[in-house]
């Protein structure tokens, strides 16, 4: 091992010798790092913004497909001769049933979601109150999925096309 005779600490392990040496190539780094920090939160920021408009697009796909099913299903309701009923939607505490002016199928046996005869959508959970008690509840459409109940618990998730097919099934 050669020794200059300085003794800066040229060693291995040792400190740099120079300030200059200190302030190297890591040291230009470390300054860039607030650009580098906002490159990275933009690239990220951009990496999201992607992925829930992918998200969206697929679930606008996805609503169009379930909205073709309903569409067919009414038509199929109608030439079986399958009678609409007057939905009722539930509070959303579940605690009070309030009667609609909707027309149309429950889409599961506990009654929690159903397709107007407009092919509509309905989640039936209102806010409830008074004026629901006495004028009825009004019933707003949803964008329909594929598959009711997705990401619940095991067994009570069902796609839509069996749920539509139990309903005609049952007539």
């Amino acid at each position: 091992m050669t020794h200059d005779g300085d003794d800066t600490g040229d060693l291995p392990g040792s400190p740099p010798s120079s300030a200059h040496e200190a302030h190297g190539p890591a040291g230009a780094a470390s300054s860039n790092a607030p650009d580098d920090v906002a490159a990275w939160r933009a690239q990220r920021t951009e990496a999201a913004a992607h992925q829930a408009n992918e998200l969206e697009r697929r679930r606008a796909q996805e609503s169009a497909q379930a909205a073709a099913l309903l569409r067919e299903f009414v038509a199929e309701a109608g030439r079986r001769g399958i009678a609409p009923v007057p939905l009722q939607a539930r509070s959303y505490a579940g605690d009070a049933t309030y009667r609609t002016r909707t027309l149309g199928w429950y889409l599961r046996k506990n009654r929690t979601l159903a397709v107007g005869t407009d092919a509509s959508f309905y989640i039936l959970s209102v806010q409830g109150g008074l004026s629901a008690r006495l004028k009825g509840a009004t019933l707003v459409p949803s964008d329909p999925p594929l598959v009711l109940g997705k990401g619940g618990r095991d067994g009570e998730s069902i796609s839509l096309a069996d749920a539509i097919e139990l309903v005609l099934e049952r007539g």
